[in-house]
């Protein structure tokens, strides 16, 4: 009975350690991976006490808009089909890679956008199989950007976009009423987790 019951906690505990290295694998991998991945070029002008104002070089986009409201409702859904058509759900078979932020547009109907690589131009991009994806190229233009940790959810948005116009209000900054979340991390990555939430400026 003992020696049995010393086999079960043995396999117990190879277990236990085999999850944790997976895990710790898996992190490392997301952590490497993050360096890798292109971003969105941009310049910081000033920094405040709670948020920052920067300038966005102009930038092409692959984009969905979604009928559902809110970031928990959309943001799965959206990705599914933007991930879809990079991976390979087009015309040419093509995989394109992943850049970093993923954008959504805080409106009542969401859009989500993932950056086109600058390799790109519009012409070169291989026709989605969705006829729901679309191709936008979005201008320079001037932000503020406020910064929060952990796992985003539709209160957390919702909090630091308020946030953000007080602290806006409170430096007499004039801004509009395009306000986005940046996400920076993928799903898997438990760790570093960073979000913003950034408007445009008039």
């Amino acid at each position: 009975m003992a020696k049995t019951l010393k086999t079960k906690m043995n396999i117990l505990l190879i277990a236990i350690g085999a999850i944790l290295l997976a895990f710790v694998l898996i992190q490392f991998f997301a952590f490497k991976s993050q360096r890798n991945i292109e971003t969105s070029a941009y310049v910081v002008n000033k920094k405040y006490a709670q948020f920052e104002i920067r300038s966005y070089e102009a930038a092409l986009f692959t984009t969905v808009k979604l009928s559902t409201k809110g970031y928990k409702n959309s943001s799965s859904k959206g990705f599914s089909i933007l991930a879809g058509y990079i991976f390979g759900k087009n015309e040419r078979n093509e995989k394109i890679s992943m850049t970093s932020p993923v954008t959504m547009s805080l409106e009542d109907s969401m859009t989500m956008m993932f950056m086109v690589p600058k390799e790109f131009k519009k012409e070169m991009l291989p026709k989605p199989n969705q006829s729901s994806i679309e191709f936008k190229e979005e201008p320079a233009k001037t932000v503020a950007a406020i910064r929060f940790s952990g796992w985003a959810d539709d209160q957390k948005i919702e909090k630091y976009k308020q946030k953000l116009k007080s602290a806006l209000d409170a430096e007499g900054i004039p801004y509009s009423n395009r306000f986005y979340f940046l996400g920076y991390n993928p799903p898997y990555e438990f760790f570093n987790r960073k979000n913003e939430v950034i408007v445009e400026l008039q």
